[in-house]
């Protein structure tokens, strides 16, 4: 049974503002059901371990998806999350590739903490799928390629747009623009029409839009597992 490791944000407040934030339920739940339900082993981890900060935003009614009600009725899921790993104590050795959800918690922490940059430059050098959706590409803002390039230079990917940030007013508050990034990085950046799915792969990377995207960016990661394994049978 291939192993992933979901990485979500410890960071719970959008800039110096009073304003709560987190990861998005949506982008939790979704890819984490699409994985549990293809036989793949899920462990969720956090900078701070234990329960990591929901953005309320994703948690109203106009946000709600079939797999965020499913989370909601479901203890086990709910523990799971509420016991995340520390970091610090993961070994990439341990899984067979690495999951980042978004939420705007991520560009303040996962952007800069060192052992998930570690994190993923060792999954990434071992050959092994890194994906991430919406913010979540903001944990390969130092992360370098084996060549010790940034990860993403020459790769086409997505992530949250610029159009997008701009529709929910918070371009001036966030650290750094998630498309901005990638493409001063040397990525390819590429995207859909704001609030389309659109998840793109190159390689090992794999990355998604935004919310929408969240199905199609953990579908694209099982294929590359189930692809992964039975080469290796």
């Amino acid at each position: 049974m291939s192993k992933v490791l979901m990485v979500l944000t410890s960071h719970d407040r959008l800039s110096n503002t009073d304003r709560k934030t987190g990861f998005w339920l949506e982008e939790f739940a979704n890819p984490y059901y699409i994985l549990k339900d293809a036989g793949l082993d899920v462990t969720l981890a956090s900078p701070k371990g234990g329960q990591p900060p929901l953005d309320p935003k994703s948690d109203d009614p106009a946000s709600e998806t079939e797999a965020t009600r499913r989370f909601k009725g479901d203890k086990e899921a709910q523990s799971a999350l509420a016991n995340t790993v520390r970091l610090a104590d993961v070994s990439p050795d341990d899984y067979d590739a690495i999951f980042y959800p978004g939420g705007h918690g991520p560009l303040w922490d996962l952007a800069e903490d060192r052992d998930s940059i570690k994190l993923i430059e060792a999954v990434y050098a071992a050959g092994k799928p890194v994906a991430a959706v919406c913010h979540g590409p903001a944990a390969f803002r130092h992360a370098k390629a084996p060549n010790g390039s940034p990860l993403v230079r020459g790769k086409s990917v997505t992530g949250f747009s610029d159009t997008e940030e701009a529709a929910v007013q918070l371009t001036d508050v966030v650290p750094f623009l998630v498309e901005e990034m990638l493409k001063q990085n040397g990525g390819d950046y590429s995207k859909a029409a704001d609030w389309q799915p659109y998840a793109v792969t190159d390689g090992n990377l794999i990355t998604g839009q935004n919310p929408a995207s969240s199905a199609d960016t953990a579908k694209a990661l099982q294929a590359q597992l189930a692809a992964h394994a039975s080469t290796s049978r």
